[in-house]
């Protein structure tokens, strides 16, 4: 039986994250710049929150994977849901932009990093438990 490729969200979740610090970092440092690079819809107030709304989107699909098939912790949906609020207030507040995002940052990869930590953690254990029994995790047996 052909193993299916699973989709590492909090992979992809981190990969966004960072792409959105990144952003956020040098948009505001190259504002004068972005009009005559023909990039100045990175500043739009829309382009913002559809980055905003990418991220939560996928680090809340990311989240309830880890939560409802294996870890059961709230503790990684705290720091995403501190996250996200420091990035609505880095909106509301775009002056202290600079000031607001590494928490947002730190904060979101944190979930995360600790989310996919203890999914791995939960597998490895389930691994250890079918081994032990001499079952593969699909149930197979593991002799000939």
């Amino acid at each position: 039986m052909r193993k299916r490729r699973q989709i590492n969200w909090d992979g992809i979740g981190i990969f966004t994250s960072v792409l959105c610090a990144i952003h956020c970092t040098i948009v505001p440092l190259a504002a004068g710049l972005l009009p005559l690079i023909g990039l100045s819809f990175l500043k739009q107030p829309l382009f913002e929150y559809g980055m905003i709304g990418l991220a939560f989107g996928i680090g809340t699909w990311a989240l309830w994977h880890g939560f409802a098939h294996h870890h059961r912790r709230l503790t990684p949906w705290l720091l995403f849901a501190a996250g996200m609020a420091v990035l609505i207030v880095k909106e509301v507040w775009s002056a202290y932009e600079l000031y607001f995002l590494p928490f947002a940052v730190v904060l979101i990869l944190s979930a995360h990093i600790l989310n996919y930590r203890l999914t791995m953690r939960v597998k490895a254990e389930h691994r250890a438990v079918f081994s032990k029994f001499g079952i593969g995790p699909d149930g197979d047996s593991l002799s000939l």
